[in-house]
């Protein structure tokens, strides 16, 4: 069988972490298999779904190197929603409610006062014809409640095991609201039975809901595809980050500078037995990629380690990949240039920065003019990569000056700051002329 998995996101505001870690363990499953990823849109809320969303959804997964094979609109396949529906109501699983919310919110409350479970109690199957039609006659319209089993529902769940909820313990679930809104559980499974989508995968959140749509998938016929729920990120304290969430959109990341194999590489490997470390590409981390690998305890996302893994990928990114980026900066200076750097850079930004301190101008820093004055005249005539070490062994002999004494004032004087590339490989970048007129203390 054919691994075919879903992500089915509503355009309603923008990917965040969360959701796509949820889309990419799903492509990784796939891919890892040879097998198949839907984007589905989950826009049957008409009236808060937006194009511009839908649009950022796609521009997100592409940005993070995660193509769908297929793509639906559940907005385009009411028809369906409404077949399914039909059928559940000719073979009594569908049952109109006329109970407002108020009522119901009423009788949990009695129900919690008498120590008994807030379950619905299924008045609705008792009323009359006649009661149904007096309800309609006051201007009431049903909401649509699936009536479960009420057994021991398992699956085997690829992430946690055995598993198994007992239908008994909920209320049946409300499909369908007054305004004849499909709610997200029956639409699901209808696509997950047309799409034969084989496994779903999603966070350990949804385990409960997972006893109600397995009896759906059995009301209608269909076979039950695989589940697999995963442990929900949280912060690095150990705290929810569903109230974070909102900092932490795909787009934003972006917009700050994050590469896309380093939040795949971080979401696809935190919480798992795989090193946190950056993955040669997000196809790799799908060949490396086994539930197996999964804990049981919640994954933390640590934003140190996305800025490491962040670094990390730069660090590794040959000229090749950097130079259409560090042309539109502005900042394209050669390959030589690029591999003295990279090993600095912890957002590609920061490559502008670098590229000033070659070119200029910069203000030097110069604290210990004596000493800058010997380092000048002792300057050497060729500035190659042999000539730091020549330069820096002179001025050692005549001043004394070793360690961090001797090379932190040079380096200041020639960068304008304490830290960054190896200075054997940038004096060459900057050039003799240009250090001449740094240690003379001119802008340059």
């Amino acid at each position: 069988m054919s691994v075919k998995v879903r992500f089915a996101p509503s355009p309603t505001g923008k990917l965040h972490v969360g959701n796509v870690r949820t889309a990419l363990v799903n492509w990784m499953f796939a891919k890892g298999q040879g097998g198949s990823f839907v984007l589905r849109i989950d826009d049957t809320d008409l009236a808060r779904s937006t194009p511009e969303f839908e649009r950022g959804i796609e521009d997100d997964l592409t940005w993070l190197g995660m193509p769908w094979d297929e793509r639906y609109n559940q907005s385009k396949r009411f028809d369906r929603y409404e077949e399914a529906a039909a059928r559940l109501k000719a073979s009594g699983r569908l049952y109109p409610a006329y109970e407002t919310a108020d009522e119901l919110d009423r009788r949990r409350k009695v129900q919690l006062s008498r120590g008994l479970p807030p379950i619905y109690d299924r008045a609705a199957l008792e009323l009359t014809e006649e009661q149904k039609a007096a309800y309609e006659a006051e201007g009431r319209r049903p909401h649509w409640r699936f009536k479960l089993d009420g057994k021991r529902v398992s699956w085997e769940d690829l992430a946690r095991g055995h598993a198994e909820v007992d239908t008994a313990s909920m209320s049946d679930p409300v499909l369908i609201r007054e305004d004849g809104l499909f709610l997200y559980t029956l639409p699901s499974v209808v696509d997950d039975i047309d799409m034969a989508i084989t496994h779903i995968i999603r966070g350990e959140d949804h385990v409960t809901n997972t006893g109600a749509q397995i009896e759906i998938f059995e009301a209608l016929g269909a076979a039950v595809p695989g589940f697999a729920h995963m442990p929900l990120l949280v912060g690095a304290d150990g705290a929810a980050l569903s109230k974070r969430l909102g900092s932490l959109s795909i787009s934003d990341m972006r917009d700050q500078g994050y590469e896309p194999i380093a939040i795949t590489s971080h979401l696809g490997r935190i919480g798992t037995s795989d090193p946190l470390e950056v993955g040669a590409s997000v196809e790799a981390l799908g060949q490396s990629f086994a539930f197996s690998k999964m804990g049981r305890s919640p994954a933390r996302y640590d934003t140190a380690d996305l800025d490491r893994l962040n670094a990390q990928a730069l660090h590794v990114m040959d000229y090749a990949t950097a130079q259409p980026r560090l042309q539109a900066l502005g900042a394209d200076l050669g390959e030589a240039f690029w591999n003295t750097v990279r090993g600095n850079l912890t957002k590609f930004a920061d490559v502008a920065d670098m590229a000033q301190i070659v070119r200029g101008p910069i203000q030097p820093v110069i604290e210990d003019s004596a000493f800058i004055e010997t380092a000048l005249r002792l300057l050497p005539e060729v500035i190659d990569e042999n000539a730091w070490s020549a330069w820096t062994s002179a001025v050692k002999a005549e001043t004394g000056a070793k360690g961090k004494a001797l090379f932190m004032p040079l380096r200041l004087a020639l960068t304008g700051q304490q830290h960054g590339p190896d200075m054997a490989a940038m004096a060459p970048l900057i050039g003799r002329e240009t250090i001449q007129r740094r240690l003379r203390g001119e802008a340059a």
